[in-house]
């Protein structure tokens, strides 16, 4: 599987440093979309919107993939996703650009996909070691 092992994201990373270095006149708080709710109220996109709403699905994916892949794969995708959190932390105190709430929110999202991801593998080795312990006595 290809998606295994890449930290996907990073694609809401990527987007944040281009748009955040590439056109500095952009402001995550500026409208990209009103939609006219049936409540008679207009629901206003911002750009920040946007990015944390990909984030978050994308996080959710990140999470089934942590349900799905095999201990050695497990343990490559989740240094991998350590080793953005770092650098999105990184990022977050030394760079000015990177100084918004926008930002940390994506750090928070990258901190629950690592804190979460090495929950479900430690859940589900316990869950393994005890289905194998149950078994074990049953070949003799």
């Amino acid at each position: 599987m290809f998606l295994v092992g890449i930290p996907l994201l990073i694609i809401p990373l990527a987007i944040y440093n281009m748009i955040a270095f590439l056109t500095p006149g952009v402001g995550w708080t500026d409208k990209i979309a009103t939609i006219s709710m049936m409540s008679g109220a207009n629901w206003v996109i911002t750009a920040e919107d946007a990015l944390i709403t990909l984030a978050v699905l994308l996080l959710c994916v990140e999470i089934f993939k942590a349900t799905r892949i095999s201990s050695s794969r497990g343990i490559v995708d989740h240094l991998l996703s350590m080793l953005l959190f770092i650098a999105i932390l990184v990022e977050f105190l030394l760079v000015q650009q990177a100084a918004t709430s926008t930002f940390f929110l994506l750090m928070m999202i990258s901190l629950v996909d690592v804190i979460g991801g090495f929950a479900i593998t430690a859940r589900t080795a316990r869950r393994d070691v005890a289905i194998e312990e149950a078994v074990a006595p049953a070949d003799r």
